[in-house]
């Protein structure tokens, strides 16, 4: 067994797979059901702003600059898009004071002596706020994930948001489907929007307006329906997720957090590495039988034969020299087997 894992963890290394331990190597071989994160596994988690829809008296620029000054306090990849576009245009930003993130939902801040709020549309429906939801679909149905700008009294507009698609990630979903995998998205993000992004990479079922707190809630619940679950995510928020999972799978691009709660790591977040690493795990768990088996057969021929068990029907006794040898060779024989791991391609 140490053979085995130790040439496969070696192997996934050279592959760009970092294994943090050899349970997890033994658990990904039974894996099921992969979750995926949308924003920084499945798309690039470099998104940019794509659409802006002033609702109010406020000229565009003065609407950006709002919007980005709340936004300057944020760690959310969405942030940097919105503040990305206030460099290219120039637009100058404001003093913000009691900034608050309202988790899951978005940001509020005091700008001006006016409390301003920007997030999602929970965000928006939660404070009971005038709104036309439907406004917004026709951008969703495009896989864009909306921003929206208000004040304790009305929304005074919104910015759409799009994230690239990374490109191994239609042929990854397409490979864990030929392993018998299935796959599912949780995010936070809006529920057409990643129905979009889901059906562009072909991933089974998907689960949106998860607040971060409930999303060990959810790779819970598959667990309790008797699936063996592996995680992927990058950010602060999938920790708890990627330390629930069965296997936890961070992106070597995400936070530091995610990396320490994960039990392996891909490099570059290339997530066609994951097939990889599953594929490596079953080579592994296949080494570890055929050692396992041959050692067995071994002994079981071999200590009868050294204790002279057939010598008086048969005759045949084993010169210690030859049980030496043999002992050896039982130990080569499964060294070289294991070494076997390092010529296959994953």
């Amino acid at each position: 067994t140490p053979t085995a894992i130790i040439v496969g963890v070696g192997k996934g290394a050279h592959e760009g797979i970092l294994v943090k331990d050899a349970a997890t190597l033994e658990e990904l071989h039974k894996v099921d059901t992969v979750v995926f994160d949308k924003t920084g596994t499945i798309t690039l988690g470099k998104p940019t702003l794509v659409d802006i829809k002033n609702l109010s008296t406020l000229k565009d620029d003065e609407f950006i600059s709002i919007l980005a000054t709340l936004e300057k306090k944020s760690e959310h990849p969405i942030a940097s898009a919105i503040l990305n576009y206030s460099k290219e245009k120039n637009i100058k930003l404001l003093e913000v004071s009691n900034f608050e993130n309202i988790q899951g939902k978005g940001i509020k801040g005091l700008i001006s002596n006016v409390e301003y709020y920007a997030g999602n549309v929970k965000l928006v429906t939660d404070t009971n706020l005038l709104f036309d939801v439907a406004v917004i679909e026709q951008y969703t149905l495009q896989g864009k994930t909306p921003v929206i700008l208000s004040t304790k009294e009305k929304v005074l507009g919104f910015v759409m948001v799009s994230d690239e698609i990374k490109a191994e990630s239609k042929k990854a979903i397409a490979d864990l489907h030929r392993l018998g995998i299935r796959s599912v998205m949780l995010t936070g993000d809006d529920a057409q929007a990643a129905k979009y992004m889901a059906s562009l990479v072909g991933i089974d079922d998907v689960i949106a307006h998860v607040l971060p707190q409930n999303k060990l809630e959810k790779i819970r619940e598959l667990q309790l329906q008797g699936r063996i679950v592996a995680m992927a995510g990058d950010g602060v928020n999938d920790a708890p997720a990627l330390a629930q999972a069965n296997v936890g799978i961070a992106m070597s691009t995400g936070t530091d957090v995610a990396i320490e709660s994960a039990g392996i790591t891909l490099l570059n977040g290339d997530i066609s590495k994951l097939v990889k690493a599953i594929k490596l795990s079953k080579m592994t768990m296949r080494g570890i039988k055929q050692n396992l088996f041959w050692a067995f057969i071994y002994n079981i021929v071999g200590i009868p034969l050294a204790a002279g068990v057939f010598y008086p029907a048969f005759g045949l006794l084993l010169n210690p020299i030859f049980a030496g040898f043999a002992m050896a060779m039982s130990s080569v024989s499964v060294v070289l087997n294991s070494l076997r791991i390092k010529t296959k391609k994953l």
